[in-house]
């Protein structure tokens, strides 16, 4: 969502369970769902536990509890929930979660979010792991990320990550759509 600044700090949270419950996660939870890097090319330096996933033609298609719901959704609600409660109106839906892995030496290109879906909702991010040789770029300008803060970003703007360290960078992610951005439905669809 365009949301006329480059990215907007949200503040910190305890984000404790969350990451111990990430970090906990076997290697094999990481190559469950490949479906973002098969159909993203920026993507291919990823990994990713995949709890909740809209289909690219939302709001026709549907929303997915994936493999990672069981994994994360116990750790990750409660932190959603608060960053919901203190930063955006109550009523909207809740499309993507996961948690992202940028692989060590790993890029994600500069791009723009263009499905329909990109364009209504606000994106997170909660930043797991990172080290001051990972840099989060969006629209030409660098933008730190520290763990235990919450950011939400411009994914209208161009962005991009570049990791140059030996270890991996993890966030976890989950894009909210408010309630007035909400497609409405008519009386024949109800």
């Amino acid at each position: 969502m365009d949301i006329d600044v480059a990215q907007k700090p949200l503040g910190k949270f305890l984000i404790d369970d969350l990451k111990q419950c990430i970090l906990d996660q076997p290697s094999e939870a990481w190559t469950e769902q490949f479906l973002r890097q098969k159909t993203y090319e920026v993507h291919k330096d990823t990994e990713s536990i995949v709890m909740l996933f809209c289909e690219e033609s939302w709001p026709k298609g549907e929303i997915h509890k994936d493999m990672g719901w069981d994994r994360l959704s116990e750790a990750a609600m409660p932190i959603i929930n608060a960053i919901l409660e203190k930063h955006y109106p109550p009523g909207g839906i809740l499309l993507r979660a996961m948690a992202a892995k940028l692989k060590a030496k790993g890029q994600i290109r500069p791009h723009r979010d263009t499905l329909h879906s990109f364009h209504i909702g606000h994106r997170i991010h909660i930043p797991i792991t990172t080290n001051p040789a990972v840099r989060f770029t969006i629209d030409g300008r660098p933008y730190p990320f520290e763990v235990g803060q919450a950011y939400e970003i411009n994914n209208q703007k161009k962005h991009s990550v570049i990791n140059m360290s030996d270890e991996d960078r993890i966030s976890f992610i989950f894009d909210y759509v408010p309630p007035q951005n909400l497609p409405k439905t008519s009386p024949e669809t109800q």
